[in-house]
């Protein structure tokens, strides 16, 4: 479980260090607006990549599947499911 963490962490830790250490290495006479501006785009970039990462850990939305396709999953897969719909009474 431990290697579900390392991913974020690396991430976090790169864009940390942009946001944080990189600003007092600006020069010029904008400084505080290069700063500011190191800043808000490392913020901005690791907001982002956490969206997608999260997202692609947890769907909202699955695969759209016919029952068909379901159904020969279910077979290959080892759990066959009767069809209900040749059912005559």
């Amino acid at each position: 479980m431990v290697e579900a963490y390392v991913p974020p962490v690396i991430i976090t830790a790169i864009w940390a260090f942009i946001g944080i250490i990189c600003p007092f290495f600006a020069r010029g006479p904008n400084r505080g607006v290069t700063q500011c501006c190191i800043m808000l785009t490392a913020v901005t970039c690791w907001l982002f990549w956490l969206c997608c990462y999260l997202t692609q850990m947890n769907p909202l939305i699955g695969p759209k599947l016919s029952s068909n396709e379901i159904m020969i999953m279910a077979r290959e897969w080892g759990n066959p499911i009767k069809d209900t719909m040749d059912v005559t009474v």
